[in-house]
């Protein structure tokens, strides 16, 4: 898959802040490309604000099988958090001790 397009997937769900339109691939320009560096900008066509992006540690082929992965993960059918699930948890951090670090693996 090309870089544009490994990078068009990345950028799917998202819009311009500013007019809230929808990005396409003539939004997306590679700025730089090399091992391990992925440098792209994105130009909101409607309204032409621009911002830029990079990627280190990630070249394209790494890119695309990380999207690749997160497209196969499993859906969760998990209930929505509900009012009583942030109670519990505020109530847990709230009576926290000086030991809390015993919680973090």
């Amino acid at each position: 898959m090309s870089e544009l397009s490994n990078i068009k997937r990345l950028l799917i769900n998202m819009h311009c802040s500013r007019c809230r339109s929808e990005y396409d691939e003539n939004s997306i320009k590679i700025m730089r490309s090399e091992k391990g560096l992925l440098v792209f900008q994105v130009k909101c066509e409607k309204c032409k604000r621009c911002f830029g992006m990079a990627l280190l540690g990630m070249d394209s082929n790494e890119l695309e099988k990380a999207l690749d992965m997160d497209e196969k993960k499993p859906e969760i059918n998990a209930e929505p958090i509900n009012y009583d699930d942030v109670l519990d948890a505020h109530h847990f951090f709230q009576n926290l001790d000086e030991n809390w670090s015993k919680y973090i693996n």
